[in-house]
């Protein structure tokens, strides 16, 4: 687990979303993490201000971004980076090279779009 200084604010990096804990409350959190139900409920339990998670390839019946629309219900914003451009479990990439594939309405609210790079989205976020 690591944190990044940017726009003034702290960026997690955690391979795993269940790394999270109350520290990451209201903070923009970065996973490694496929973005499915179970990874969902982990990041609902501590409420960042923004999750990012790895679309695992989408899978069978979306499962991979499945947590995105639980999220969504939950008043969570959350995005997924392709697993094309970044590597499952290795939140260092999601952040370096991350290209954004799916967003929940909350994280669309908040600026983000499908085909941005993950960490210049996260930087005009934070900038406000």
């Amino acid at each position: 687990m690591q944190s990044l200084q940017v726009e003034g604010a702290r960026v997690w990096l955690l391979d795993s979303v269940t790394q999270g804990g109350p520290e990451q409350t209201g903070e923009v959190v970065v996973t490694g993490s496929h973005g499915g139900l179970s990874a969902a409920r982990y990041a609902a339990a501590y409420r960042p201000a923004l999750v990012v998670f790895n679309d695992a390839g989408v899978g069978k019946d979306a499962a991979g971004v499945a947590g995105l629309a639980w999220l969504e219900r939950a008043g969570v914003a959350a995005v997924a980076v392709s697993a094309a451009s970044a590597r499952i479990g290795e939140a260092a990439d999601t952040w370096s090279s991350g290209v954004i594939s799916h967003v929940n309405a909350p994280a669309a609210a908040l600026g983000f779009r499908v085909g941005e790079r993950l960490q210049r989205a996260v930087e005009r976020y934070l900038a406000g």
